[in-house]
């Protein structure tokens, strides 16, 4: 692994930091999916909304270790970060399987950083094994007749659109039949209901299709061949450096507290050895979390290839690591831990930020992938071991 920049890396990350100095928002937006428009805006005006993609569409074109230089400064400052559907599965399915129509319509909707997307692909009977889908897009004309549910659909309620994997062919076998529609958030016989996760915010949701009608010049790529298209990528930079940044810096505030509180007798928090202990124990649990990104990374930029059951050890680590961190945070506060921060006479410790992701991580381990099946992939891909 190299940690050093190169002198253009080194001249690279100053340009990013000065522009976060600059331009970034002291405090984070309450509304994930909203996010800071400003910012968006002024990150836009930089093509620094995709930076991956392509510059001939838009994008920075940045090489690997520049988005790994990117995502870090962002993640160092605590500041928006890009991202989400649009610009890492939209996006990139357009650009490689869409017509030329199709990018003219919605690239630019998603370089503006103002257009938010959602992903229709998990169904109550199909998460991990997302080939088993059952929602139905029927022929009817010039149109498809969508009928079915999707689950867990990040950000649904707020979205202009949907990427949808449906299924199209029941006769065929699982992995094919399956095409890859655009679809208007606003169609008619389309409903948005709101899961509330663990922690009381509204973030999920479940769609339900009734005769959803979608234009046949609404599918990307071929019919029948959604599949194979959904597995679409560039050359996004994969070491989940952001996650790792976060985790340190959230033992650093839990370690911030621990010096400044007094615990249940005189002495600050810090003086508790069973505390100091587990706190340790996650920093440097932390540290390992970043090199496994720097790891990552430096595979991509060195070796070109993809990494795959590193990314998948990364990530396993990682969502692990935060449910670690949120339960020390829980030991540290007690019976305070159970305040959060939604009202001013009584708000908990850390504006109940402890309380609220102790909650909200449950879901880390699912989401993006299950703790289940990253270790299958470590297992079969990484070990070499047998499929049971």
């Amino acid at each position: 692994m190299e940690f050093k920049d190169t002198p253009e890396e080194a001249v690279f990350r100053a340009e990013v930091r000065s522009f976060i100095e600059k331009e970034a928002p002291q405090t984070q937006p309450e509304n994930p999916f909203a996010g800071n428009r400003d910012f968006m805006k002024k990150l836009a005006a930089r093509r620094w909304i995709a930076p991956a993609w392509p510059v001939e569409y838009g994008g920075a074109g940045m090489s690997v270790m520049e988005q790994f230089i990117f995502n870090s400064e962002l993640a160092e400052a605590r500041a928006p970060r890009p991202g989400g559907i649009a610009t890492g599965f939209a996006g990139p399915t357009l650009i490689v399987h869409g017509t030329e129509e199709q990018k003219q319509k919605y690239l630019p909707e998603i370089l503006s950083g103002e257009v938010i997307w959602c992903q229709g692909y998990s169904e109550p009977g199909a998460g991990s094994d997302l080939a088993a889908l059952q929602t139905r897009a029927v022929r009817d004309g010039d149109d498809f007749v969508v009928n079915g549910q999707k689950i867990w659909t990040s950000g649904g309620h707020v979205s202009k659109w949907m990427i949808l994997l449906a299924r199209t062919d029941p006769d065929a076998p699982k992995h094919r039949g399956i095409t890859y529609f655009i679809v208007d958030m606003k169609s008619p016989g389309l409903t948005v209901r709101p899961l509330i996760n663990a922690a009381g915010t509204h973030e999920f949701n479940e769609v339900f299709f009734e005769d959803v009608r979608i234009p046949r010049e609404n599918i990307i790529g071929e019919e029948n061949r959604g599949w194979y298209l959904a597995q679409t990528t560039l050359s996004f930079e994969r070491s989940n450096i952001g996650s790792a940044i976060g985790a340190r810096q959230t033992v650093e505030d839990l370690v911030r507290f621990a010096r400044e509180h007094v615990g249940d007798g005189q002495s600050t928090l810090g003086h508790n050895s069973a505390l100091r202990s587990e706190l340790v124990e996650r920093f440097v649990e932390a540290g390992v979390a970043t090199m496994m990104s720097y790891k990552i990374v430096s595979m991509q930029a060195k070796e070109g290839v993809p990494p795959g059951h590193e990314a998948s050890v990364a990530k396993l680590f990682t969502t692990e690591l935060n449910q670690r961190i949120y339960r020390t945070g829980m030991h540290m506060l007690g019976m305070w831990g159970q305040l959060d921060g939604r009202s001013e006479a009584a708000a908990g410790p850390m504006r109940g930020r402890v309380k609220y992701m102790y909650l909200r991580s449950i879901a880390n381990t699912i989401e993006g992938g299950t703790s289940e099946i990253q270790r299958n992939i470590i297992a079969t891909r990484g070990l070499g071991l047998p499929r049971a």
